[in-house]
C-alpha cells in the first residue's frame, strides 16, 4: 500500500490543522493505521493509532484531548484533527499502515508502510 500525507503547514499556537493520509494500492480496511511525528533532534513518537474499522483508537498522552484520529474506509483515507496546537507539536508527521497487527499498534516497529511526512510548524 502507498500512503500520501497532506495538510501540514504553519499555524499560530492555539490554532487547528487537519492532516489527511490517502492510501492506494491495497484494501484500506485491512490495515490498522497510525500517525507518528518526529521533531528535530528527537526520536519518532506515536501520536495516535486506529483499528481497521475505526472502532478503537489510541492517543498519546501529549495530544489526548486535543487531537482526534479517524478514518473513512470508503475514501481510503485517515485523518488527524489537531486542535489547540502548541509549539511543542512542531514536527514532521508521518502516517503508517500495517496489515500484520490487529487493534491499534502503538510502536513504529509494528508498521510496515510509511508515508513521506508532512511538516507542521506551530509558532508561539
Amino acid at each position: 500500500v502507498q500512503l500520501q500525507a497532506s495538510g501540514g503547514g504553519t499555524v499560530q499556537a492555539g490554532g487547528s490543522l487537519r492532516l489527511s493520509c490517502a492510501a492506494s494500492g491495497g484494501t484500506f480496511e485491512n490495515y490498522a493505521m497510525g500517525w507518528f511525528r518526529q521533531a528535530p533532534g528527537k526520536e519518532r513518537e506515536i501520536v495516535a493509532s486506529i483499528s481497521r474499522r475505526g472502532g478503537s483508537t489510541h492517543h498519546s498522552d501529549p495530544v489526548r484531548g486535543r487531537f482526534t484520529i479517524s478514518r473513512d474506509n470508503s475514501k481510503a483515507t485517515m485523518y488527524l484533527q489537531m486542535n489547540s496546537l502548541k509549539p511543542e507539536d512542531t514536527a514532521v508527521y508521518h502516517c503508517a499502515a500495517t496489515n500484520l497487527k490487529l487493534g491499534f499498534p502503538k510502536t513504529a516497529g509494528e508498521y510496515q508502510y510509511w508515508g513521506q511526512g508532512t511538516l507542521v510548524t506551530v509558532s508561539s
